[in-house]
């Protein structure tokens, strides 16, 4: 019997809006958690002045590496097309 793997617990690709009307892309196993870490400013340096922030997309991965290859290739969309893949993505 294959084990059903826990979604919660899966690699994640997201990008936050920042209070500033920004966009960050980051990774993370536990999206929850690294959340809470943004909120509370010490996620990340980018972030930690531009808070509130509110996740506005999310994508699972397979694997830290696929993870890091899509995040990349995120960042390589530039704002554009961030702000379109959150729109097509639904709320």
């Amino acid at each position: 019997m294959q084990k059903v793997p826990d979604v919660r617990r899966a690699w994640q690709v997201y990008i936050l809006r920042c209070v500033d009307g920004t966009l960050y892309t980051g990774i993370t196993i536990d999206l929850e958690k690294r959340l809470d870490a943004h909120e509370r400013g010490v996620a990340a340096k980018y972030t930690r002045h531009r808070r509130p922030v509110r996740l506005a997309y999310r994508e699972p991965q397979p694997d830290r590496g696929s993870a890091l290859k899509r995040e990349a290739a995120l960042k390589k969309m530039g704002r554009a097309g961030k702000l379109a893949l959150i729109s097509s993505s639904g709320p």
